[in-house]
């Protein structure tokens, strides 16, 4: 069975402890000892941030739905649509590996950020497209294109130092290297070239 990010193990089931209402929810289910998956993909950003990238990627790719459904086994478990990230795994007894809540949740956008922003390192704010990667050592480069109005920046990101820290090293756009690691967006119909060394 694919493993879970579990919020709260083990759940709340007997004992004194009152947490509110999670302790509502069936032991497994939820935040009680299943993965709630906004919270699982808030842990995968922490890492991000703290540039553990070995470990946010991992949980990354542990709960991206295609691999709770990649054998007929996990399958028979898992129960849902393998291509919709579900607002909940269950974590528990009879329950554990079942997906729930898949059409009902912001999880499938912040599983979007996640990626594009945390782990791939895109970001763009007032304008200016910079480049802060936390990638495996493992990765060796990729590739974005990303529109911005009628421009289109084709980018280029390489793993030379295959570090932890994923610095960014170099930054060059159609040949020349900006000492800024930074790039003001433009709207003019142009299509850029940008390489980036890690």
């Amino acid at each position: 069975m694919c493993g879970i990010i579990k919020l709260l193990d083990p759940p709340f089931e007997n004992g004194d402890l009152e947490p509110g209402y999670i302790k509502a929810y069936l032991p497994g289910v939820r935040e009680n000892g299943g993965q709630y998956t906004h919270s699982a993909i808030w842990a995968i950003i922490a890492y991000a941030m703290l540039k553990q990238s070995e470990k946010a990627n991992e949980f990354y790719l542990m709960i991206n739905p295609i691999r709770h459904s990649n054998t007929k086994e996990k399958v028979d478990k898992y129960k849902v649509e393998p291509y919709v990230i579900p607002a909940d795994i269950y974590g528990a007894s009879n329950l554990l590996g079942m997906g729930g809540w898949t059409w009902y949740t912001g999880s499938s956008s912040w599983y979007y950020l996640a990626g594009i922003e945390y782990i791939l390192g895109l970001k763009v704010k007032d304008g200016v497209l910079s480049i802060s990667p936390c990638i495996p050592k493992s990765l060796d480069e990729y590739y974005i294109r990303y529109e911005y109005k009628t421009s289109i920046y084709n980018i280029k990101v390489k793993n030379i130092s295959r570090s932890e820290e994923n610095k960014v090293r170099r930054f060059v756009v159609d040949g020349e290297e900006i000492m800024e690691k930074q790039l003001k967006l433009i709207d003019n119909g142009r299509i850029y070239e940008i390489y980036v060394e890690l």
